[in-house]
């Protein structure tokens, strides 16, 4: 059959359904980088922006392909949805599946995409393909429950203008437990282009290495972040914030790492607070008051040691000084494990599976801490089920980005075969019918 695959990035949707045999007769990527990658893998030469193409040029398709933007929806970005541009490519998709009516729609997005603006914007988008001739089904699917060690938690939708029946649309199966997930499996040793860490960064490391060493080894570690700026904090969180108290009242209390507010000036005031209090709101949402009071309770049980510990992360950035240990019952060794350098803070993980591949920064690229290195793109592409890729964009920065934005081919794969192989079996019902 043939399909067409829209927001194609590198290709993601063009791989899975090629390894099933099927066509790609049109491609658009808006990204010029990217429509060059995209004719090295492929051989075919993607269209521009989607909203300058005329539809009646798109070639006739049976199956229409579409990871389209998801920053629109997606909680990490301001949700502004269809008021977003990118939220109303969606409208452009719609416009081409009214013309060319395709058997079936394959999209992806984020989970929130479902409920966004309290579930509108989910109701509306299944609206308007059920009203273009289709019946929708959607589900929720994420690689490690498939073997493949990358935990990236997807919304996949599917519409077929042949129906699903009364069973509905039969979804892969994740029953499978997968115990033996491991990060490795995708690791090169060593890989002589691999981003080696700076000084800063090992140093960080270093830092909280020490803090889990002076932990005492007959307590838990906390399961919640560990704020650091908040130990030897006292400004008010409980039933008010320090921007509804104001700077008289708040030059009483003690700011981030116990900062005294005494002599600070009105424009400085703010910054002597740890980023995560200075918002200009009346109220701390409840998770923030937990974390908190969480923390400042752990300061308080252990300052005996964390005093002589803490001048030593002051001369990290913010988000340096926040850390995040995922290893509970594990060998308190950070140069074990797989560790991501967030906003949130550093988080540590077991060598299991990596973080989700997101479009980040160079700073949130997954590091192979016991290499002392960044996750490579190839080893990226090979997360996202790429391997077969001949060519990537050639700064690590733009691999990530592209790869962080894709779609998970072997995901793809299995939906689609299970979507095709109802077309299978709906024709051989109409070859029968027809005798």
């Amino acid at each position: 059959m043939d399909f067409i695959d829209l927001f194609a990035g590198l290709g993601g949707f063009h791989l899975a359904l090629r390894q099933l045999g099927h066509t790609c007769v049109f491609a658009s990527e808006i990204d010029s980088t990217l429509r060059g990658i995209y004719k090295k893998n492929f051989n075919l030469d993607p269209a521009g922006d989607i909203c300058d193409a005329a539809v009646a040029d798109i070639p006739s398709h049976d199956i229409l392909c579409a990871g389209f933007p998801c920053q629109p929806f997606s909680k990490a970005g301001n949700q502004q949805g269809f008021a977003d541009r990118r939220g109303t490519l969606f409208d452009h998709v719609l416009r081409i599946v009214e013309h060319h009516e395709p058997t079936y729609v394959i999209l992806e997005n984020v989970p929130n995409l479902e409920r966004h603006d309290g579930g509108k914007t989910w109701q509306a988008l299944t609206s308007r393909l059920g009203e273009a001739g289709y019946d929708v089904d959607s589900h929720r699917l994420s690689p490690h429950q498939f073997g493949i060690p990358q935990i990236r938690d997807r919304l996949f939708i599917v519409g077929s203008r042949r129906g699903f029946g009364f069973a509905g649309f039969p979804w892969p199966d994740p029953h499978a437990a997968h115990a033996q997930l491991s990060i490795t499996n995708i690791l090169d040793t060593n890989p002589p282009d691999a981003r080696r860490l700076s000084q800063q960064v090992v140093h960080c490391i270093d830092v909280w290495q020490e803090f889990l060493d002076l932990f005492p080894s007959d307590v838990k570690l906390p399961s919640f972040p560990i704020w650091s700026m908040e130990f030897g904090a006292t400004y008010p969180y409980e039933d008010t914030t320090p921007f509804a108290v104001g700077p008289t009242e708040l030059r009483k209390y003690h700011g981030s790492h116990g900062r005294p507010l005494t002599s600070i000036s009105d424009e400085q005031l703010l910054q002597a607070l740890p980023s995560h209090a200075r918002a200009p709101q009346g109220a701390f949402p409840r998770w923030k008051v937990q974390f908190i009071r969480q923390n400042r309770e752990l300061y308080a049980t252990h300052r005996n040691w964390i005093d002589p510990w803490m001048p030593k992360i002051l001369e990290f950035p913010s988000s340096f000084q926040k850390l995040e240990w995922n290893c509970l019952r594990e060998d308190r060794d950070i140069w074990k494990y797989v560790l991501q350098f967030r906003p949130s803070g550093v988080r540590v993980k077991r060598p299991t599976t990596a973080p989700s591949l997101v479009a980040m920064t160079a700073t949130q690229v997954p590091i192979i801490a016991w290499e002392k290195r960044y996750l490579t793109p190839r080893e990226g592409a090979r997360l996202q089920s790429m391997h077969e890729l001949v060519s990537l964009p050639d700064t690590p920065t733009k691999a990530f980005e592209a790869l962080g934005n894709a779609v998970n081919v072997e995901l793809v794969r299995m939906i689609a075969a299970e979507l095709l192989a109802d077309h299978e079996s709906m024709k051989a019902l109409d070859a029968v019918a027809a005798s």
